[in-house]
Formats: structure tokens, sequence, C-alpha cells
């Protein structure tokens, strides 16, 4: 049976938690301003940050990997397709610009496009810790990729078969589960999940893998052992 999942998250503390690990010294990308206050305080939320995110992963099921049979990108709808219902949609602009505006700094745009189209900017990335300069074209917009933290290919052989066409596209599109990053980093993780691919950078892995808990909570997909495995060592190092 197919089923349409809410697209809010299952439980506000997933969304805290991810938040609290992104606000701290451990997980912020370059990108972030440092919390102000006390070192005290950047701890203690960071740890409820990390009890939160352990005691949502305990609510993902655990299963093995379903087979890959039927899988596609059609499967999740067109690329970064305006037509969806998470944050974002149907503003007029696709998804993948609008998560270039979001994370890239010192963006120019296309005149005429009602500030949609990025030409230029320079990204922070959290998977390497470089700076990258970003310019719109055939032969340079790979340089930035925009990256499902969780992969539609993971997706779909941990539960998306059973979610209907459009709350795959939310899902496709969902800023939650979108990062602009580091264009061959993105090619290397390919569609691994959290047991076969971490990023490069170490004090990025806290929130990335709190915000695949995030994703996979909302749209009630599963985790294999290894994953969960994989997860709760990061969490324990944070």
């Amino acid at each position: 049976m197919r089923f349409r999942s809410a697209v809010r998250p299952r439980l506000f503390l997933i969304a805290t938690a991810v938040a609290a690990l992104a606000l701290t010294g451990c997980a912020a990308p370059a990108a972030e301003a440092m919390p102000t206050g006390s070192a005290g305080d950047s701890g203690s939320a960071q740890a409820d940050g990390v009890a939160a995110t352990l005691a949502a992963l305990e609510t993902i099921p655990v299963k093995g990997r379903a087979p890959k049979t039927g899988y596609s990108r059609d499967q999740f709808g067109p690329s970064w397709t305006d037509d969806v219902t998470v944050a974002g949609g149907r503003n007029g602009c696709d998804t993948r610009n609008d998560i270039l505006a979001r994370d890239l700094v010192d963006t120019t745009v296309k005149p005429g496009t009602r500030n949609c189209i990025v030409l230029t900017g320079t990204l922070h990335d959290p998977y390497t810790g470089k700076s990258i300069a970003f310019t719109r074209g055939s032969g340079t917009s790979s340089a930035v990729q925009i990256d499902h933290v969780v992969a539609l290919s993971d997706a779909w052989q941990k539960g998306a078969q059973q979610l209907d066409e459009s709350t795959r596209r939310d899902f496709a599109n969902d800023p939650r589960n979108l990062l602009a990053v580091d264009g061959p980093t993105n090619a290397q993780k390919s569609d691994g999940d959290a047991a076969t691919w971490l990023p490069p950078a170490k004090p990025y892995r806290c929130t990335y893998v709190s915000k695949q808990v995030e994703v996979k909570a909302a749209y009630r997909l599963w985790v294999t052992q290894a994953e969960k495995d994989a997860i709760t060592r990061v969490l324990s190092s944070c």
C-alpha cells in the first residue's frame, strides 16, 4: 500500500537537534556564524542536540535494503521542479536556484528573473571546508552541485517505493534534504549512506548524520543496522 507521509517532521525534537548541532563548533560549516554566549551554553546545546537525535534515531525502523528494482530519477518527479508543497515550493523559482541562493554568499542574479537565477557566488563547502567560486555555465556550473543528503536511490531502497508520487517529488525537493556542495565530492558520495560515506570535513559529520535522521524520520524511511551503527558512532563523538 502506498501512503502519503506528512512532510512536517514527525518529531519536533529532530529539527531542534539539527539546529543545535549546526550552531556548535563541532558541526558548523564555514559559512555559519558561531554562537554567542558561554562555552558552557554551547556545550549544553550540543549535548541536547545529540541526545534528541539519538532518541529520534531509535524511532526509525531497522531493516535490510529492498531491491533497487524499478528505481529511476523519474520516480521522484522532474528534476528541481517547483511544483511541490515543501518550503520554497511554487515560489516561481526552481529548487536548484533556491538552494544556491540559500547556501552561496556574495551572489549575483540574472536580470529579469525576479532574483531567481543565480549567476555567480561563493560556496563555503560544508563537505570539504573549501571555498568554491561558482559561475553559471555549461562548463562551470558542475563545480557546485546540489546534494540529496539522503540520496534518492538510498531512499528508494529504504521505503520510498511505498510513497506516492507527489510525496517522492516533495522528498526530492525538500530543503531539509538538500545542500549545495563541492561537485567532485558529491560525485564520490554517489548514493552512499552513512555506513559507506561521510563528509571529508569531520567537523560537519555531526550535522550531516543529524540531517539524515531528520529526513528519514519525516518521510518514514528506514535505516540498515550498519547505517544506524555508523550514525551512532558519529554522534558519540560530537
